[in-house]
């Protein structure tokens, strides 16, 4: 019997999505729950399981395409086999998204997304000699630059199988069209530009109390906890500090109305392989360093393997975004509307510094907070980051609330 896959639920106010890739084809045998396509809404990507077992029969929609929720978006035979439904594979609307100048080598039966595509053509490897990472054992793009960089170290070539290079003279170009969740982050970072009064303040913090503790404490940390003892932890526990001191700098503004939280629930910036996203630490005012640590690690995991949900990144009164992670010295962050303030992490690097008369060497890394100007004032700025910046210097005032 055939049974009709349609767009699922997707959240509170999402009524459509953009078709990013099949993870399966036509004639292919399918499980109960087995994801057959993925969808991008704006923030998120959804898998679209399939209700039975059986054979996909046919694609109702192509790659890129908007669907909405309820739409018929593919057929599977119920009880099929993959063999008696081969010669309808034919008749599917949608073939893989076509892969830029030259076919990628490897094994035909991987679905790959245009980011990965891309980063395989770059790095000339394999996809077929690569472990995927992936829900579902899906290759990313970290998988790929991972795996040309092991090649690389090895002294060997980083192509695996032969990939036919471009001619001297040719210069080509590529247009792949803008994923849902890209146009999106671009229109809320755009339009945080041009409705809030943006200012950023800095500080310069030394790190030596907070890598003076993580060292004496992490191996203790990571086994009665079983999670790593990270920075994240001291700065959102410093920021809570803070914000409810400048309660200003945890609020919003609402039409002529300003909204202030009693709560705590800071968005952590995480990198997915479709983009920036912000899954929310959900009232870090009242959760240990452990609690913290562990929420975080877990929204990593799952950004790395596009589980995250609508749920996971609603909300938010506050945001922190690490760019120290990959390398960044310093930056003005743009905050995340609707709220008022985003604080912007950078790298630690050894300084020399004057402390009691003396030049010294200090790990030092810039903090930056970035501010909505109409609502929170240049002296509540400053003072909000100098807290953070007191906290971590000094992290016993977190334990007696200073």
């Amino acid at each position: 019997m055939a049974q009709e896959i349609k767009v699922p639920t997707l959240g509170e106010s999402v009524t459509e999505a953009t078709v990013g890739e099949w993870l399966k084809q036509a004639g292919d045998a399918v499980a109960v729950d087995e994801p057959i396509a993925s969808l991008e809404t704006d923030k998120v990507a959804v898998d679209v399981p399939s209700p039975v077992a059986g054979v996909l029969t046919e694609h109702r929609v192509a790659v890129g395409d908007t669907v909405e929720v309820g739409a018929i978006i593919a057929v599977v035979e119920e009880g099929a086999s993959a063999s008696a439904a081969k010669p309808a594979a034919a008749a599917k609307v949608d073939a893989p998204a076509p892969a830029a100048s030259g076919d990628v080598a490897g094994d035909a039966s991987q679905t790959l997304s245009p980011a990965v595509r891309r980063a395989v053509l770059e790095h000339g490897v394999d996809p077929s000699t690569i472990k995927g990472s992936g829900k579902d054992g899906r290759l990313t793009k970290e998988d790929v630059v991972a795996a040309a960089k092991a090649k690389q170290s090895e002294g060997g070539d980083t192509a695996t199988a032969p990939v036919a290079a471009a001619p001297a003279t040719t210069r080509n170009e590529e247009r792949v069209k803008m994923t849902r969740m890209r146009q999106t982050i671009a229109k809320r970072l755009k339009g945080a530009q041009d409705n809030a009064a943006l200012l950023t303040t800095f500080n310069d913090v030394d790190m030596s109390a907070v890598i003076e503790a993580r060292n004496k404490y992490k191996d203790l940390f990571a086994k009665k906890h079983d999670i790593r003892l990270g920075f994240m932890g001291f700065f959102a526990k410093a920021a809570c500090l803070a914000l409810k001191d400048v309660p200003a700098v945890n609020a919003y503004i609402e039409g002529d109305e300003i909204v202030y939280h009693d709560y705590v629930d800071i968005s952590v910036a995480v990198s997915a392989p479709n983009g920036l996203v912000v899954p929310v630490v959900r009232d870090c005012d009242k959760k240990g360093f452990a609690r913290i640590e562990q929420d975080i690690a877990d929204f990593g995991q799952s950004a790395k393997e596009g589980t995250l949900t609508m749920a996971d990144m609603t909300g938010g009164t506050f945001t922190i975004s690490n760019g120290g992670v990959f390398g960044s010295l310093m930056s003005t962050p743009i905050i995340n509307p609707p709220q008022s303030a985003v604080l912007g992490l950078h790298r630690i690097e050894d300084r020399p510094v004057v402390v009691n008369g003396e030049i010294v060497i200090r790990p030092m890394m810039y903090i930056a907070l970035s501010y909505d100007h109409r609502l929170i004032d240049g002296r509540e700025a400053v003072t909000a980051l100098k807290i953070i910046k007191e906290a971590i210097e000094d992290p016993t005032r977190m334990l007696i609330d200073l």
